[in-house]
């Protein structure tokens, strides 16, 4: 029978279901068979041919007919993995009935009345008595679980046969050892199997229906305090599903394997379409779903340092119940976190390639998903994230993360993405070796619209993150709190920014410092803090050679004078060796914008001036839409980043945490290490301490009253702004400016000097040491899980997913109660 004449069958039978009123009997074979004995249809076809109304028609006027259709692609999907698929006429009933249950169950979830019926049983519907009787006690749910799961290692559908004997000996579905059949190299598993077009199609039609089953988490409004017990993954992620580690270890390596360039021939992808990419991006989807575990209410398994010879430690700790969880926190061999971290960078990679070919490689769009996957593995193995931040391999996450989080900027579609990209970075800045390897010089040119500096990734980090802050979209905001809490983190251990970054951090003061903008929010000056915190870590601990480099290792703290500390100040001979200072070109800029600095000790806080500082608010537009000094040409091959198309669907998200609750303060102690810092109890400001530059109860108050600032009606008073401008950390600054000012002036004036690059070596040989105000401890505010930022990955992660599956479009038109769906 023809393709159109199958499709007209189908049709046909879709037609007599809505319009029967009465129960048709699941035991009417000749009818229920319509919908998948002999139909040559893709999923495109079947979403065309069973229209969302008579989807919607049935549920309320005929619900029994819908209950039956449901129950019986599900007995015929658990009949298919009981027999193993061997004719290609059972192969297809269960592609057809895979998809039909794809298109129907999200108007099952839609409605509330409808949510509980795949975890009822179905009482007689079909059933032969006698002994089956208790395995049909299955809740619906569960047996379309388990069949599934079947199916996805069912040998000649979805993985090669490893028989090659007669027909007739079949492979026994349940005596079959499905780890033997994971679908790719990797992770716990050596062997590589053939690839084989047809029986990607099958796993990717398979795990579509698997992803449809999960998404019941569309159909409920965000609650943090639901945690994430979907019981569908909850299920298919228990010790109920037997085959809970092979296909683990297959959706893992299937993503960590691909490789879209192919061969490394360019241009391939042009001559042949690559089936494997939609199997890869089903499968990134299906898993970070299946990780979709709020860390902060559950306790991670705590993974001890012994390593075994297989590919998960042997010890079970106590970890969740959820196995996927279990698994990717148990990974510990390096080679298998080489081959995940080598995977994920190609990956996030291949958009950057893209740009300086144009068209010469496969251009993948699942980036989101894989930064959701990198996060989930930094969070659940801290194994792996120390392995990450061990090798400079970490710089091969961090530049395509820049590149994102530049590229989507201006776009109001991708705020999303420049949060996850964020978050990863701030979870990242908190090991002291990602700052450590931001001193690796930068010269891979990726083509990006920034100035062109020669420099390090520190550079580039902070030329990125001035660029989101001065020419991004005003959505963005929120996020500015983040962005320098992760340059204040890494700065301790910056040893020389080039003068570009220099001065962008110096415009960001200067835009932050006016006081039309710190008068205008409550919390504005903290960024101010922040800013200052930055200068104080770099000045202190990486301006002056070798102090600064102990200094950096932990090793010179709060009352501590490095030992050589009389010997540098008190000149001694010739023989004492000149070192150069790190860090001159933030020293001179520091020195060319003093004023900026006098001006922020000088704030004033009279009412007049208040009214006037607020007036000006009125006038003039952002202070931060000003260009920097020294823009400089861009990067090869850039352009700026580009707004959404008109009409491009968005997504919506939950509202992120405050910094304070994203973050815990640490100490870093003498030997280097973290020691977690209690919150403080109020101290008088005479006595704080020069580093402070954290909201205490008192700001947080006042951070709770500005809520109001939106609409205007924040009003900062004298009080408000002496309560916190005593405690600008300007001391060492001050103490710098009142030392090298007149020594460069002196040098300007005796030379008659117009030349910067002489006073940049003056200031590369001199030394602060003993000048300057005992160094403060270095403060790191370290990322911390909490239900917040679970919630938010949540809503963020079904959002990627909800616009992403566009073919089939499974959920468009759908009532979704996670987000809201908005056009740009």
């Amino acid at each position: 029978m023809g393709s159109a004449d199958s499709k007209l069958n189908f049709r046909k039978a879709v037609i007599q279901l809505t319009t029967k009123t009465q129960p048709v009997e699941a035991t009417d074979d000749a009818f229920w068979d319509q919908f998948w004995a002999d139909t040559a249809t893709t999923v495109q076809d079947v979403f065309a041919l069973v229209p969302a109304a008579e989807i919607r028609a049935v549920r309320e006027e005929s619900p029994s007919n819908l209950a039956t259709l449901c129950y019986k692609a599900v007995e015929k999907l658990v009949q298919g993995a009981e027999s193993g698929c061997h004719s290609e006429k059972e192969k297809q009933v269960v592609l057809n009935c895979s998809r039909l249950l794809t298109r129907v169950l999200p108007y099952i979830f839609e409605d509330p009345d409808w949510r509980g019926f795949f975890w009822s049983t179905v009482p007689g519907a079909g059933r032969g008595g006698g002994e089956e009787e208790d395995e049909n006690a299955r809740p619906l749910a569960e047996s379309l679980l388990l069949a599934i799961s079947d199916l996805l290692f069912c040998p000649d559908f979805t993985v090669q046969s490893h028989r090659r004997s007669a027909v007739d000996s079949a492979e026994d579905v349940h005596s079959l050892d499905s780890c033997e059949y994971i679908w790719e190299a990797g992770v716990g598993f050596a062997h590589s199997p053939q690839p084989n077009y047809i029986h990607d199609m099958n796993r990717m039609e398979l795990l579509k229906l698997l992803l449809t089953c999960f998404s019941e988490a569309m159909y409920l409004p965000p609650a943090p305090e639901s945690g994430s017990s979907n019981p569908w993954v909850q299920f298919f992620c228990s010790t109920e599903n037997r085959h809970a580690l092979p296909l683990f270890t297959s959706l893992l390596n299937t993503v960590c394997a691909y490789d879209p360039v192919g061969y490394g021939i360019p241009y391939n992808h042009l001559l042949f379409s690559d089936y494997r990419e939609p199997l890869v991006e089903e499968a990134a989807q299906v898993l970070i779903v299946t990780l979709d575990h709020d860390s902060a209410t559950s306790t991670s398994p705590t993974v001890d340092g012994t390593t075994t010879g297989t590919a998960m430690d042997d010890a079970d700790p106590p970890g969740p119940e959820n196995l996927f969880v279990n698994y990717l926190s148990r990974i510990h061999r390096e080679e298998d976190f080489q081959f995940i971290l080598k995977g994920i960078a190609r990956l996030l990679s291949n958009p950057l390639l893209q740009t300086y070919l144009p068209n010469s490689t496969k251009k993948i769009q699942f980036h989101q998903e894989l930064l959701v996957l990198f996060w989930k593995l930094c969070d659940f193995n801290k194994k792996f994230l120390f392995f990450v931040l061990k090798s400079s391999d970490v710089l091969d996450i961090l530049v395509p993360i820049l590149y994102f989080l530049n590229d989507a900027r201006a776009d109001q579609s991708r705020v999303g993405l420049m949060h996850i990209g964020v978050f990863i970075l701030l979870l990242l800045s908190g090991e002291r070796n990602f700052g450590v390897r931001l001193n690796k010089p930068y010269s891979v040119r990726v083509p990006m619209d920034i100035p062109v500096f020669t420099g390090t990734h520190a550079d580039l980090l902070i030329v990125v993150f001035h660029k989101i802050i001065t020419s991004g979209h005003q959505r963005l905001q929120p996020l500015f709190d983040c962005l320098l809490t992760i340059v204040v983190n890494v700065s301790p251990y910056l040893k020389s920014l080039s003068m570009v970054t220099a001065n962008k951090l110096l415009h960001l003061l200067e835009a932050f410092s006016t006081t039309w903008f710190l008068f205008s929010a409550a919390q504005n000056h903290h960024l101010v803090f922040f800013l200052l915190e930055v200068f104080n870590n770099i000045i202190q601990y990486q301006f002056d050679g070798e102090a600064g480099t102990r200094m950096a290792h932990g090793h010179c703290l709060r009352g501590q004078q490095p030992r050589n500390w009389l010997r540098r100040v008190l000149p001694s001979g010739p023989a004492a060796p000149t070192r150069r200072a790190g860090n001159s070109n933030l020293v001179y800029a520091i020195i060319r914008k003093r004023s900026v600095f006098h001006q922020l000790a000088n704030l004033p806080t009279d009412p007049p001036a208040i009214h006037k500082a607020l007036q000006r608010r009125r006038r003039t537009p952002e202070p931060l839409s000003r260009t920097g000094s020294q823009e400089g040409g861009s990067m090869e091959g850039s352009r700026p980043a580009a707004p959404a198309e008109p009409g491009t669907l968005k997504t919506s998200l939950v509202a992120t945490p405050g910094i304070d609750k994203l973050t815990e303060k640490s100490q870093v102690s003498e030997d280097g290490t973290l020691r977690s810092l209690e919150p403080e109890p109020q101290q008088s400001s005479a006595e704080g301490s020069p580093a402070e530059g954290e909201p205490d109860q008192a700001w947080r108050e006042q951070r709770r009253l500005s809520s109001a600032s939106a609409s205007g009606q924040w009003i900062p008073t004298t009080d408000w702004i002496l309560s916190w401008k005593s405690k600008l950390p300007l001391q060492t600054i001050m103490r710098l400016l009142q030392v090298l000012v007149p020594q460069v002036e002196k040098i300007c004036i005796d030379k008659g000097l117009t030349d910067e690059s002489e006073i940049l070596r003056f200031l590369q040989h001199g030394t602060l040491v003993g000048l300057l105000p005992v160094p403060h401890p270095i403060l790191i505010r370290k990322y911390q899980a909490n239900s917040g930022t679970a919630m938010w990955f949540r809503t963020y992660m079904w959002g990627v997913i909800y616009l992403r599956n566009v073919d089939p479009p499974i959920w468009y038109d759908t009532d979704v109660k996670l987000f809201e769906i908005q056009r740009v």
